[in-house]
């Protein structure tokens, strides 16, 4: 099997790429992980693997117990986190125990949070099985839920013990939640690869028809560029900020819709809002705004949706838990690569991009 190191201290693991289970006990074992696990999933990823993923652990003398909470963004919420607690306790979980959140960003989140508070804190792994959660989400220690209408405003950073990736679980994936989960592979190219973006660009083909071969190679590249963020700033100090690309807008958007589009559609629209700021203020070419456009395109995403007003969405962009003395920090493109850091995007910058992305 292929493995990433993760290098943080003495919270540093490994990520290991495949494209199938069987591998996980092994790495369990190579953790010396305890034998008493919760595995947290969801209704929908429940139907599909958390039967192989018991039975494997099981063959391998893990005693496992499965929790399933309803799918969906609008049950990562509170309730939801004391259900997952009390599973823990059902099952007999200490403070040796130890979480295995199996699905997408939902569940990793919900798991990942739920392992941050249990007794004050217990060990959690990361078994992603959508593209958003494999490129992005289940690497760096971000776990949280939504609350009174925001993105992630309770949480914790926790990191995993490891991150088991098994790409051949896409194909059992919505398109839709294909699409979305570019959206964060995509931006990992604009913010710091631009080889890795025209690897995107130029294998659209190979990686729309899930190639085995080509989904480790992307899941790869993109872990890479996450944990070389993540390993300089873990807490989201400074250089990690670059990784919220699209996510200004992109969040508020996601929130005032009532998360009837998805992480993924919005953060495409985001990047596309913030490139447009960054066209105006000749950071960037028309060429390359429309680079990213027709590669968003290629991949599935809307270029424009029908959003509430600009100033619906401002408001929850008031909310957003990034802002610094009041103001609203930006990550706007300086050339497919590379990024900045600025806090001086005005309302009226802001009105005119929610507008460019607007049917």
């Amino acid at each position: 099997m292929d493995k990433l190191r993760v290098d943080l201290g003495v919270k540093s693991y490994d990520i290991y790429f495949s494209d199938k289970f069987i591998g996980l006990a092994q790495a369990l074992q190579d953790i010396g992980a305890p034998k008493k696990l919760l595995i947290v999933t969801d209704t929908n990823v429940k139907e599909l693997y958390a039967d192989e993923v018991s039975r494997i652990l099981g063959d391998a003398g893990y005693d496992c117990a499965v929790y399933a909470f309803s799918a969906g963004e609008q049950n990562k919420e509170i309730q939801s986190i004391l259900g997952i607690c009390d599973a823990c306790i059902k099952h007999g979980l200490d403070r040796k125990s130890m979480i295995v959140a199996l699905g997408g960003g939902v569940v990793g989140d919900m798991a990942g949070f739920a392992a941050a508070i249990y007794m004050r804190g217990i060990d959690f792994i990361q078994v992603p099985t959508t593209l958003l959660a494999q490129s992005d989400s289940s690497v760096g220690g971000k776990t949280g839920i939504d609350f009174m209408s925001g993105k992630n405003i309770l949480g914790a950073f926790h990191q995993p013990k490891l991150v088991y990736i098994n790409v051949s679980t896409l194909k059992t994936l919505p398109q839709r939640e294909f699409v979305s989960g570019m959206g964060e592979v995509i931006k990992h190219g604009i913010i710091r690869d631009a080889d890795f973006y025209r690897f995107l660009k130029e294998n659209a083909d190979k990686v729309r028809s899930l190639d085995p071969e080509m989904l480790i190679k992307m899941a790869k590249r993109n872990c890479e560029i996450k944990a070389e963020v993540v390993e300089c700033d873990e807490k989201e100090n400074g250089l990690r900020a670059i990784l919220n690309f699209g996510h200004t807008i992109g969040h508020a958007a996601e929130s005032a819709l009532g998360f009837t589009m998805t992480h993924g559609e919005c953060v495409g629209l985001g990047m596309e809002a913030v490139f447009s700021i960054a066209l105006k203020r000749g950071l960037v070419s028309r060429e390359e705004l429309e680079d990213v456009e027709a590669t968003l395109s290629e991949y599935g995403f809307s270029l424009k949706a029908k959003l509430p007003k600009p100033e619906d969405i401002y408001s929850f962009m008031l909310r957003d838990k990034k802002k610094v003395n009041g103001k609203l920090k930006f990550v706007l493109p300086v050339r497919i690569g590379e990024v900045m850091q600025t806090s001086d995007v005005t309302k009226e910058e802001i009105f005119d991009a929610i507008s460019y992305i607007t049917e």
